[in-house]
């Protein structure tokens, strides 16, 4: 309801401070999974060898990891509360992205535990071996699942949170 009084198609014309902030952040979030995605098929395509693949992955992964984190945190404990008191017609949308939240960060454990398989098969290995190319596809598999549940998480996110601030006027 609150979604087609406030489609997505108006998001980018609004001057709400708040709108532009969380859909920023989403946007880098978004642009992180395809650098690192790109990085991925560079490694499925023979561009990156495993050691490669691990060195460009780690930071990039380790650091998007952190900050989603922290964004989840603000988000569980400050914003969906608060959201859920002012229209409580929408728990049951919070409560999806509650769920949402609890499935990426089993996503992401699992990603960081094959990057981190990888960063010691790579290091172990002569560039090509059979342990750091079993290690990086686990990895690409595992890093692939986590973007895309992480995308449509932040598409699904402000289909219900957009609409809401728009609503409220913040």
């Amino acid at each position: 309801m609150l979604l087609e009084r406030h489609p997505r198609a108006t998001w980018s014309a609004q001057t709400s401070p708040t709108v532009q902030f969380w859909l920023e952040v989403h946007d880098s979030f978004r642009r992180e999974c395809v650098a690192l995605a790109m990085a991925g098929d560079d490694g499925r395509g023979g561009r990156l060898t495993a050691r490669e693949l691990a060195a460009v992955s780690a930071p990039r992964l380790r650091a998007m990891v952190g900050h989603l984190h922290g964004h989840h945190e603000i988000e569980d404990y400050h914003y969906f509360p608060t959201f859920r008191e002012a229209e409580p017609r929408l728990a049951p949308g919070f409560d999806l992205l509650a769920n949402d939240h609890a499935l990426l960060h089993a996503d992401i454990a699992r990603a960081l535990g094959a990057l981190s398989e990888l960063v010691a098969a790579a290091d172990a290995s002569a560039p090509g071996a059979a342990a750091a190319q079993h290690a990086a596809d686990r990895y690409l598999r595992e890093s692939d699942m986590l973007y895309r549940r992480l995308i449509r998480h932040l598409g699904d996110e402000e289909d219900l949170i957009i609409p809401l601030l728009l609503e409220r006027g913040t």
